[in-house]
């Protein structure tokens, strides 16, 4: 029987948030000023304490200027 790997996928995608922020030299308050999400959701997506939906990670995305992208299941 194969085992499975649970994979945390908040984790992953508020990691790839905090890099292109970070890339971008913003703040999370400066993202929260773009975006209207408040500093403190900014800090538990980035953190994967949040369960960021659709709507939240299109804001994200268009204040960072990039795009949704689904991929294969991240490593572990």
């Amino acid at each position: 029987m194969k085992k499975t790997t649970k994979i945390n996928y908040r984790a992953h995608i508020g990691q790839q948030i905090a890099g292109a922020r970070t890339s971008r030299g913003l703040t999370q308050a400066q993202l929260s000023d773009a975006t209207g999400i408040d500093q403190s959701d900014i800090s538990r997506i980035e953190g994967g304490k949040y369960n960021i939906g659709i709507d939240l990670l299109s804001r994200i995305a268009e204040a960072l200027e990039c795009r949704i992208d689904f991929h294969a299941k991240p490593q572990p």
